[in-house]
């Protein structure tokens, strides 16, 4: 799998960021650009704003490098609402502000261009590449960018963390992705889990976009 190179932008929090274009794949059609995090929010990144650290897995060197997690859908966008009043500088000449993706965001960068059940395979067999999950994650989340990334340089879209977005369904907020805790079938990128906004779990952690204005 060849990783196209894309514009992106760090910002001073940890965070790093990827360019995905308009496009349609797979009945999903995005017509404005935006910047997507290369990972799931870190426990340092969220450190860095809010100044506690709730995530379970929060122990040892290199927890910081592990996805912040036990945080509700409300705690991510307070979380997003300080970020955007800290970072106001200009990226790449564009003033922008960050926010939760929509589920149909999520799967198209997901995807990275490709239609199979995760972003490199339809074989049960090849998730280890790309995911942790309840069959090689050793019960607990791991730190971020280990594993293989999709075609635009994306990583741990599938397991480690669940991942909130904005959209909602019967009064509740869809996760994409599956987790550490979860089988193999569920990390697949149509694969989805409704909580209450309240909802807080050391298996949902979430990754932030950031769009023009």
């Amino acid at each position: 799998m060849a990783i196209i190179m894309r514009p992106s932008f760090n910002n001073e929090y940890g965070g790093s960021f990827v360019l995905i274009e308009p496009g349609s794949n797979c009945g999903i059609e995005i017509n404005e650009p935006f910047f997507v995090s290369a990972r799931p929010v870190t426990q340092v990144e969220w450190a860095s704003i809010m100044e506690t650290n709730p995530s379970k897995f929060s122990d040892g060197w290199s927890a910081g490098l592990r996805p912040v997690e036990n945080i509700s859908w409300h705690d991510c966008n307070e979380y997003i609402s300080r970020l955007n009043e800290h970072d106001t500088e200009i990226k790449l000449g564009l003033n922008g502000k960050y926010r939760l993706p929509d589920k149909h965001e999520w799967e198209y960068f997901c995807r990275a261009g490709t239609d199979t059940k995760w972003y490199h395979s339809n074989k049960d067999n090849e998730v280890d590449a790309v995911a942790w999950h309840a069959g090689n994650s050793g019960a607990a989340t791991r730190e971020v960018g280990q594993k293989q990334a999709n075609n635009w340089g994306l990583f741990d879209l599938h397991g480690n963390v669940a991942e909130w977005t904005s959209s909602e369904k019967d009064g509740k907020y869809i996760t994409k992705g599956g987790s550490w805790l979860t089988e193999s079938e569920s990390t697949q990128v149509s694969s989805y889990r409704l909580f209450s906004p309240d909802k807080k779990s050391d298996s949902i952690g979430f990754r932030v976009i950031w769009v023009p204005i």
